[in-house]
């Protein structure tokens, strides 16, 4: 994460990037990246996936405001797009990477 921008400490960021690591190893299907700026994730949907991913997008827009999460569900489908100014494109790079399914 961009150290500048985010006001988490060194421990919080790396908690948080545990907690998006472990988010992503269990729910992302597909990644797509439609450009620099916007990454898409599709997700296992249901409810619990659905709470897990709203609490953790929320706690992550307190210490980071520059991200913009939209988190849409319909019947059988989870869509997480995640957006960030130009200048933050190298947030979203790591994002994609630890989001990419193994």
């Amino acid at each position: 994460m961009d150290i500048a921008a985010c006001t988490l400490n060194q421990a919080g960021r790396v908690a948080r990037a545990a907690q998006f690591g472990e988010l992503f190893t269990e729910t992302v299907r597909t990644v797509e990246r439609p450009d620099p700026t916007w990454l898409r994730l599709d997700l296992e949907p249901g409810p619990g996936p659905a709470g897990q991913v709203a609490e953790l997008v929320a706690a992550e827009t307190e210490c980071c405001s520059f991200f913009t999460f939209t988190l849409t569900a319909t019947a059988g489908s989870l869509v997480l797009d995640i957006r960030v100014p130009a200048a933050h494109a190298g947030v979203l790079d790591s994002l994609a990477a630890r989001a990419a399914p193994s």
